[in-house]
């Protein structure tokens, strides 16, 4: 752990960045006063178990400082998505939410999509609801001719904006398509045609619903109804008057609506000891455009956490509005450009409430998923019993794995299962030792002996269920190590051959084949097929390491702790290639870095 009053910082805003002894950034927070904030993370008194484990984590402290606190936070956060720190709280890019792209194009189409390019269109979202997206379209569709598609135009044509072009509509079902177009002049009946400037209009319109001003569209469809009732259209205002209807049930059904055309965030919170179960709702025009609900484990209970959650939602919803209500005071979490309102009555205080029942639902959703999928994993690991005719339910497993490819670096993996899922705290690797050629009966005998003494040693618990990947000779020469330490009766143990995923037995010659279709064989292969990456992982790690050390060793004026510095930095000869030179100078120096650049390129 570093001396932090051996430690100079300044009294002024900007980042720090706690950095371990792999030259890792494992924490990047920001503060107005960064001497104090750093110095609170070392106080003695301090009961923060995580906090703790991260202080002992720290070898060196940087820092960056900024001309405000705010800028102070865009760094944070631009930090944080690069290095991804271990000890920071990120928000998982896992689900890719559609957005409605209206295109940069001279004809502008409107469609879904789940990719944001930079070209200049425009983009709306993201939607949390496929069906309330397609929904949308339609009645942007219904109610206003324009194009989803490429259909019969080129882009050439499109673009040769000398000519003046009209779009050809056909109506069906309600709907207006554009299926071309055609150049002036018009010689067919100009109703079936839209001139370029009415289709921009349109396109107005169609950004007016997205962004949810719709009292201004129904505003303008009656002004229209009431237009041509005058001139006796009665057709054509029996066809907006179903418009409008159309317009209202879309959004009594599918949003929210709150009169007072607010623009605001609406921010709702609850936590526990472990987890923030937050839900955010984007209002524009006083309509809720957006709404999710997102649960993050904390990792070490500090207010930053929440800033850093509350951050990264915004930028995920592109939301850059200096208003947040919430049911907790953030004006010191978020900084000096946001303003965060606690309603105590009224409209907002309404969202406020409808924003925790939504966390409410989704905490009680989480826990009756969780309970499901315990009870379908229970059935699973109770038929494995029975077709294994096991002593007990196997809730604790575990699973070896050797791995020797080409027959060095011999390595042997154990994953741990835990009620049927994968405890990796529990995950061990192992290099095999004494052992100068490929042997996988012996690598297996020797982890297998180190593994359990070291069990009976710490007087750690018994797993239900031992597999080895294997057939019968691995599976003996596990039991073998076993009877040696005299623990052969404490378990069950089997093999599981990759070829027909037999299982072995000791004692018995034949294996046994099991279901195929079955989803006790599936959790068995997941557990070993678990094993064997984790194997596979570790093999390749120490090659690329020992490959970087044989392959640099040669170089003039590199020392082991230079090698020990490039391995863990960058891993191997491939990750420092693709490294930034500024990292690898900061790493070991500019001169080595230049040595090393030159035999590289050699």
């Amino acid at each position: 752990m570093i001396n932090i009053k051996k430690v100079e910082l300044p009294r002024s805003p900007g980042i720090y960045k706690f950095i371990n002894q792999k030259k890792e950034i494992i924490y990047v927070g920001k503060s107005k006063d960064l001497s104090k904030r750093v110095k609170s993370y070392f106080q003695k008194n301090i009961g923060n178990r995580k906090i703790k484990n991260l202080v002992n984590e720290v070898s060196e402290i940087k820092f960056i400082i900024s001309d405000s606190e705010h800028d102070a936070l865009l760094l944070e956060n631009s930090l944080i998505k690069k290095n991804k720190p271990k000890y920071n709280i990120l928000l998982r890019d896992d689900k890719t939410y559609p957005w409605i792209c209206i295109k940069n194009e001279r004809f502008p189409r409107v469609f879904l999509t789940r990719k944001v390019i930079k070209d200049g269109s425009d983009y709306f979202g993201p939607y949390t609801n496929v069906k309330v997206i397609n929904k949308l379209l339609n009645v942007i569709k219904a109610l206003y001719p324009i194009r989803s598609d490429n259909y019969n135009f080129t882009q050439k044509q499109i673009n040769d904006k000398e000519n003046d072009i009209y779009l050809k509509c056909h109506k069906k079902n309600g709907m207006t398509l554009i299926l071309g177009f055609k150049n002036y002049p018009i010689e067919e009946e100009e109703e079936s045609f839209i001139t370029e400037k009415d289709y921009l209009r349109n396109i107005n319109y169609a950004k007016d619903i997205l962004n949810g001003k719709f009292d201004d569209i129904r505003k303008r469809l009656n002004k229209e109804m009431i237009h041509n009732s005058k001139k006796l259209k009665f057709e054509e205002s029996q066809s907006i008057k179903e418009k409008i209807q159309l317009l209202e049930n879309y959004r009594s059904k599918s949003i929210i609506v709150n009169d007072k055309k607010n623009n605001l965030d609406v921010i709702g919170i609850v936590d526990d000891e472990d987890f923030y179960f937050i839900n955010y709702m984007k209002i524009m025009n006083g309509t809720i455009i957006s709404s999710d609900s997102f649960k993050f484990r904390k990792k070490i209970k500090d207010i930053s956490e929440l800033r850093q959650i509350v951050f990264n939602i915004r930028s995920k919803y592109n939301s850059h509005k200096n208003e947040i209500v919430s049911n907790i005071k953030m004006d010191k979490i978020l900084g000096e450009n946001v303003v965060t309102y606690v309603p105590r009555r009224g409209e907002k205080k309404k969202l406020i409430d409808m924003s925790i029942k939504n966390i409410l639902f989704f905490k009680k959703n989480l826990y009756n998923e969780k309970k499901e999928r315990k009870s379908k994993r229970l059935a699973v690991l109770i038929e494995l019993k029975n077709k294994l005719n096991l002593k007990n339910i196997p809730f604790h497993i575990e699973c070896y794995d050797i791995s020797n490819i080409q027959g060095s670096n011999t390595v042997a993996s154990l994953v741990t299962f835990q009620d049927g899922y994968p405890n990796k705290k529990e995950y061990r690797r192992y290099k095999i030792k004494y052992i100068n050629k490929p042997d996988d009966f012996e690598s297996m005998k020797q982890v297998i002996s180190r593994r359990y003494k070291r069990v009976i040693d710490e007087n750690l618990s018994f797993p239900d269920l031992i597999i080895i990947d294997g057939g019968k000779g691995q599976l003996s020469s596990a039991c073998e190590a076993l009877k040696e330490l005299n623990i052969y009766n404490k378990t069950n143990i089997i093999g599981l051959a990759k070829k027909l995923e037999e299982v072995y037995f000791p004692n018995d010659s034949m294996p046994i084949l099991l279901n195929k279709k079955s989803y006790y064989l599936k959790l068995l292969q997941q557990i070993r097929n678990e094993a064997h990456r984790f194997a596979i992982n570790y093999h390749k790690d120490l090659r690329s390491k020992n490959f970087l050390k044989s392959g640099i060793e040669s170089i003039r004026g590199i020392g082991e702790k230079t090698r020990l510095k490039l391995i863990n930095k960058f891993g191997s000869i491939a990750g420092i290639k693709k490294a930034n030179k500024k990292d690898i100078e900061d790493t070991i120096g500019q001169k080595k870095t230049a040595d090393i650049l030159r035999y590289l390129e050699e």
